[in-house]
């Protein structure tokens, strides 16, 4: 009666030993974590006791412990004010399209590249798409402007094809902004997107694509049966990462270029925190709302990697 009760421990107390064997096995990959685990806990975690705040009417002079506690009621000013939930669309409609568009665009980029035989001309091609990536959001919002202004470059293009008769004021058309800037982010970021799947194409096994051309596939078909596949997985967990940083559409693109013409369409969360947690001192109610943004943010990573898992895909949990 007694030996089967025993056999569960025995079993956890093997894995607890194998688990500290395996662990002092790679003892210098630990130590070599240490401080990326330290920057990880210091930045991230350990300021998550602010949020505190997002429960009272915060003081910084009293601070988070002298402050008047009011409960929900930063969370109820937020959803009764009209502009919050402009931002929450803001974010969410920007985030999609960069998303949907910024990735669709990495890996037709990172596909054309592995489908080109001359090297000089493949590094060239890198090289120009991985650039906007170094710059500077500052330097982008300058160029973007100057091309989009009413004299601008795409102004007086479209006028000369004739396909416009007076020039688009671009940058002050509500409609037009998530548009900027989602064409903005792309320019800007597919190069650097289409590394890893650039790196997850030449992982693919040659045979795979000998096997096609000898069953009579040609380059399009060999795209489609052997390429695709073989990034699929990589595709499935970067998808759902994005799709955890949903609430992440930008500030400082959002912020550069808006303007009060185009405010109900370009003010994200994060530019609704800055407005009141820094110009209006209104700091409970800015936690408040980077406290939802997180908390979203962590719901939509584990039902994506949940409806992955039940896909039977690759995940990151």
């Amino acid at each position: 009666m007694t030996e089967p009760a025993r056999k569960p421990e025995l079993t956890r107390t093997a894995r607890i030993r194998k688990f500290f064997k395996t662990l002092m096995g790679q003892k210098q990959l630990m130590l070599m974590s240490v401080p990326m685990l330290l920057y990880v806990f210091l930045f991230n975690y350990y300021p998550m006791w602010g949020w505190i705040a997002a429960f009272e009417k915060y003081n910084p002079k009293l601070g988070p412990f002298g402050s008047k506690w009011v409960g929900l009621d930063n969370f109820k000013w937020l959803f009764n004010r009209e502009d919050f939930l402009f931002s929450i669309r803001n974010t969410l409609a920007m985030s999609l399209i960069n998303l949907v568009f910024g990735t669709l665009a990495a890996i037709l980029l990172a596909v054309l590249l592995n489908e080109v035989r001359t090297r000089a001309f493949k590094r060239t091609v890198q090289t120009v798409t991985y650039l906007p990536h170094f710059l500077s959001m500052v330097i982008v919002v300058g160029m973007a402007q100057n091309i989009f202004a009413s004299n601008g470059t795409v102004n007086s293009l479209l006028i000369k094809l004739g396909l416009i008769d007076d020039p688009v004021f671009w940058l002050g058309e509500e409609k037009l902004f998530w548009g900027l800037v989602g064409v903005i982010n792309i320019w800007k970021e597919v190069g650097w997107n289409s590394i890893i799947y650039i790196s997850t194409m030449t992982s693919i096994d040659p045979t795979l694509y000998e096997a096609a051309s000898i069953d009579g596939a040609g380059r399009f078909r060999r795209i489609l049966h052997v390429t695709l596949p073989g990034i699929k997985s990589t595709f499935v967990v970067l998808l759902i990462m994005n799709i955890g940083h949903l609430m992440e559409a930008g500030f400082e693109i959002q912020y550069l270029m808006g303007n009060s013409q185009v405010i109900d369409y370009s003010q994200t969360i994060d530019v609704f925190v800055l407005k009141y947690g820094i110009s209006s001192n209104e700091y409970g109610i800015a936690t408040a709302a980077g406290m939802f943004k997180s908390i979203v943010a962590i719901i939509l990573l584990f039902s994506a990697n949940f409806i992955a898992k039940k896909l039977d895909e690759d995940t990151l949990i």
